[in-house]
């Protein structure tokens, strides 16, 4: 699971592989939804000085043509050091893979997205020794979904559109759109919805689309105040699970209260009588049983004259 903003931007691709077939089309570049996508390691460190490490490396092997690496980096600002750490990596990856190798950069606001696609260069004298191409998404090219059918129908692709316009004067639509999409979905895969409502709950933060997350969890529903069944449901699970828990607490303290008169006096307790002074919850009963702890001569007394002798 991820840890922070930066860590979602580029960890659904790695564990939502199906998001890529979308954010290729956008892109430009074909790519079929038919692909095997295996992540690969992060690690470019050489064998001794400085530490490198990409965010995201998968492995995407397409049924129509050659297998090919894609780095994919989360950026949330312009870095100029990056123009170099980019063009290592492609050259790395390149060289110790021996596969082609596409640099996919996500970003949350335009002007980063606007710088991040470069293209960079290295070299001198008026000569280009390389060139680096970033693919980028970002808010620029990743649609807004406010289509709650569209966002069900690929749901990876529309969680990705809410981090890249989580800053987004639209943000309120948007998450609306997205958690209405999570529950249709919770319908019939309750784990993938799970998964993407902790994803977005832990990705957005503090943006403007994570207050408005919060804003909608906190009426339970997602569509608070109109009373829907699950509304309805929990609202009134929790009263009662309150008054439960309230009950259920007392007779526990009753219960306990009944085997320590019976221990202090040194009465045996068997284990079926002991398992059946704590399981029960019916708080006469448990009373009428401690009045009676500390008279009766054996701990099956306290049963004799109980007109439901038979349970508890």
């Amino acid at each position: 699971m991820v840890t922070s903003a930066h860590e979602g931007m580029h960890r659904i691709f790695q564990e939502r592989p199906e998001v890529l077939a979308p954010v290729f089309g956008l892109l430009g570049v074909p790519l079929v939804e038919k692909a095997t996508v295996d992540a690969v390691t992060t690690d470019v460190t050489e064998a001794r000085p400085l530490e490198r490490r990409v965010d995201t490396v998968l492995r995407v092997g397409p049924s129509d043509g050659e297998d090919f690496l894609l780095a994919i980096e989360s950026q949330s600002g312009k870095d100029e050091a990056k123009a170099s750490s980019w063009a290592y990596y492609v050259a790395f990856l390149q060289a110790k893979f021996r596969l082609p190798v596409l640099l996919l950069v996500v970003c949350q606001d335009g002007a980063t997205a606007k710088w991040a696609a470069g293209p960079f260069d290295c070299g001198a004298r008026g000569w280009t020794a390389q060139r680096t191409y970033p693919l980028v998404a970002g808010p620029d090219n990743v649609p807004k979904i406010a289509d709650v059918r569209t966002a069900v129908k690929n749901l990876a692709l529309a969680v990705l559109s809410v981090l890249a316009h989580a800053r987004s004067a639209d943000c309120d639509a948007i998450m609306e759109t997205i958690t209405a999409a999570i529950e249709k979905v919770r319908e019939t895969d309750p784990e993938t919805a799970d998964y993407f409502l902790d994803f977005l709950e832990i990705s957005l933060g503090n943006t403007p689309a994570g207050q408005k997350l919060k804003e909608i969890m906190s009426f339970v529903s997602y569509f608070p105040g109109r009373g829907t069944v699950r509304e309805r449901a929990y609202l009134e699970g929790k009263t009662e699970g309150k008054t439960e828990g309230k009950a259920e607490g007392k007779a526990e303290g009753e219960a306990k209260g009944v085997l320590r008169v019976l221990e202090v006096r040194g009465l045996p307790i068997s284990g079926d009588v002991r398992e059946r002074i704590t399981a029960c919850m019916d708080l006469d009963r448990l009373n009428d049983w401690l009045d009676r702890a500390g008279t009766v001569a054996c701990a099956e007394d306290l049963f004799a004259e109980d007109p439901e002798a038979g349970g508890s």
